[in-house]
């Protein structure tokens, strides 16, 4: 049975390396209000919920005019 080479587990450090790429963190200061700061932080959750609730205004503006043709 002929002996399995142990693989390379170690990063190379040499000349010809590639160089770590430094990590940029953009940071924004903006004075906002509570609202304004509370949605900012929620603007995920926040926009499904209003686009559901507005769909949902719509439909229920739609339907309650073909019930008063009635």
């Amino acid at each position: 049975m002929a002996k399995v080479k142990k693989k390379r587990n170690k990063k190379y450090a040499g000349a010809d390396a590639t160089s770590a790429r430094p990590k940029i963190t953009r940071v924004q200061a903006v004075n906002r209000s509570r609202l304004g700061q509370w949605l900012h932080e929620r603007k995920k959750l926040a926009k499904p919920i209003g686009t559901i609730s507005l769909i949902g205004a719509i439909l229920a503006l739609v339907i309650s005019g073909i019930i008063s043709l009635f």
